[in-house]
């Protein structure tokens, strides 16, 4: 192998500063947090807490996860996670299955009707109005029927469907099976990397999200921990905190002196975070041939 020459090496040492300071940039604040999370409150109200934990301490933890409120909340976000992110996909791909089919009477109509919806809503109000006249309001439902149709997943689905061997489902048509058998046996099989990536960006905008709860939900039993987690952030006022509290962790945080409302917060967001995070090692062999399926052309 050719040694680089003098500017080579200066371009490859400048890139790879470049690259090694954006991702320094990109990873300490989620460090930081995770630092401050294990660290004393009191001791992080006295600043310096940059890359260690100077006073260990596991309280912050224990009053997050003697909250019965703040545990109820994982539960919501995780089964709202796991249903939304399944019938959203199941329902994106079947639609995006009978709009790849050229046979289709209006295709192009019903593509054009999709794709508007991508750029202009009712707005918030008569949104709200909608979900309260079809019973949506506190329930469960609010989070998965009103997001069920992704038009930008649908078109992905869509590209990728249409790049598949016409002759896989003429096999298929042959041997007997319908559309419907067809799209399971089949096409859903064969779409492996398209539907690891789109279920995963599906997911994390349902683990992110806490604006539509605090729309549409009052019961405080239905709050996922995102939402409680924004309000642990708006509040400036331990006592504040602590009114929202279950008395089991208000007793447990009472003993508990060094913990403050930066601490609890830190430990609230690492419970609210990591569980999304761990999930991208597992889909990551799939993101360039997943992502990229979308750009191709008919």
């Amino acid at each position: 192998m050719a040694r680089l020459q003098l500017s080579d090496r200066l371009m490859y040492i400048a890139i790879y500063t470049l690259l090694t300071l954006l991702a320094f940039l990109t990873f300490y604040p989620f460090w930081n947090a995770l630092v401050i999370s294990f660290n004393k409150g009191i001791d992080t109200s006295m600043g310096g807490v940059t890359f260690w934990p100077r006073s260990f301490s596991l309280e912050n933890y224990e009053v997050v996860f003697k909250d019965k409120r703040l545990l109820n909340g994982f539960g919501i976000s995780v089964m709202r996670t796991v249903v939304g992110t399944l019938f959203s996909i199941l329902a994106t791909s079947i639609l995006a299955y009978g709009l790849s089919k050229r046979e289709l009477m209006g295709r192009k109509y019903y593509m054009v009707i999709c794709i508007i919806t991508m750029y202009f809503n009712g707005g918030l109000i008569p949104t709200f109005l909608l979900n309260r006249s079809l019973g949506l309001i506190n329930t469960f439902w609010v989070f998965i029927i009103p997001g069920l149709i992704s038009v930008w997943n649908m078109i992905i689905f869509r590209t990728f469907f249409q790049g598949l061997p016409q002759g896989l489902e003429e096999s298929a048509k042959i041997d007997g099976c319908g559309h419907w058998g067809t799209f399971f046996r089949i096409v859903i099989p064969l779409s492996g990397p398209v539907i690891a990536t789109l279920s995963l960006f599906t997911a994390i905008y349902h683990w992110n999200d806490w604006f539509l709860p605090s729309i549409y939900i009052s019961n405080e039993k239905l709050l996922p921990i995102q939402t409680m987690l924004k309000q642990i952030l708006s509040s400036n006022i331990m006592t504040e905190q602590m009114s929202n509290m279950d008395s089991a962790a208000q007793g447990q945080l009472a003993k508990m002196q060094s913990v403050t409302s930066k601490s609890l917060s830190m430990a609230t967001m690492m419970v609210a975070t990591l569980p999304i995070v761990m999930v991208y090692p597992f889909v990551q062999k799939y993101f360039v041939k997943g992502v990229l399926v979308g750009s191709l052309k008919e």
